[in-house]
C-alpha cells in the first residue's frame, strides 16, 4: 500500500484506505474517493494532482492525495 500522491502518472489504482479526520474522509467520499473505487493519476501541475475517478476529473493538492492509500 502507498499514498496516491506517490503513484505514477497514468497508473490505475484501487483505493484501499482513506486516512485523516472524519471531515476530510467525508469530503473525499463526496468527491468520489471511496474504498474499492478505481482511480487514475492523469497529470501533475503546480503541486496539484489531477485524478480520474468515477468518470470525473478532480484536482487535489498533494497533501490530500497523500491521505488516499492505494
Amino acid at each position: 500500500m502507498m499514498p496516491l500522491g506517490m503513484a505514477a502518472t497514468g497508473d490505475v489504482n484501487i483505493i484501499r484506505k482513506i486516512t485523516g479526520r472524519d471531515e476530510v474522509r467525508q469530503h473525499l467520499a463526496e468527491l468520489g474517493f471511496v474504498v474499492g473505487e478505481e482511480v487514475r493519476v492523469v497529470a501533475r501541475m503546480g503541486g496539484s494532482v489531477i485524478l480520474s475517478v468515477k468518470d470525473s476529473r478532480v484536482a487535489l493538492d498533494q497533501e490530500m492525495a497523500m491521505r488516499i492509500m492505494v
